[in-house]
């Protein structure tokens, strides 16, 4: 569940709110998850692969402005990273998708394969999170000349699950930030008007 801290006042809700939302990375090992959350929050790429083993927790703020309620909103983001290999996943998927606000859902652009799975990563997501925003993520992008996915299917994706799509290249940075605060606007979005999750500040 998301909580968001408002000032409040007589007139209604002003000034500045925070909000916290829960986003999971998923896809296949070796996609780049790990490298695209390390470019986000902290602006640096490894070369060497890291292999995530188990889970990993990271967290950044973003600063989004809600043109509606004309405040400053900052979204503090809880990434969550999980190892690839489907064994693992399976046994954490409760806990790992349990409470997410927002879902990246990461392919490699060099691999068919990874992007056909996304199918069965999206539908476990749907059915422990439920209905929430989703961009898929194309990334590797620097490695163009070796594209093998599919617009096509990827377009058939984007309609099914209603979701955004980047074109990213953690390497690079190409599109990695926009993909990050893309998720945190439509969480914001979809949220500003569940005021039962919002606790005043007092001061």
């Amino acid at each position: 569940m998301l909580q968001v801290d408002l000032i409040g006042s007589e007139e209604g809700w002003i000034g500045k709110s925070r909000l916290k939302a829960k986003i999971c990375l998923v896809g296949e090992a070796g996609v780049g998850k790990t490298s695209l959350i390390r470019r986000f929050v902290l602006d640096q790429f490894d070369s060497k692969y890291i292999k995530t083993i188990g889970t990993k927790v990271s967290k950044k703020s973003v600063h989004l402005y809600d043109k509606g309620r004309e405040r400053e909103v900052e979204v503090v983001l809880t990434i969550w990273d999980i190892m690839g290999q489907e064994g693992f996943r399976e046994l954490l998927k409760n806990a790992y998708f349990a409470g997410a606000n927002g879902i990246l859902a990461v392919c490699d652009v060099t691999s068919t394969e990874s992007m056909n799975k996304l199918d069965g990563w999206l539908d476990r997501t749907y059915k422990i999170a439920g209905d929430v925003p989703i961009s898929i993520l194309i990334n590797k992008m620097d490695l163009i000349a070796r594209h093998q996915v599919n617009d096509e299917i990827l377009d058939q994706f984007c309609k099914a699950y209603d979701c955004s799509r980047f074109y990213t290249s953690a390497k690079s940075g190409e599109n990695v930030q926009p993909s990050f605060i893309d998720i945190a606007t439509r969480i914001m979005m979809e949220q500003k008007h569940m005021r039962s999750d919002m606790i005043a500040i007092i001061e």
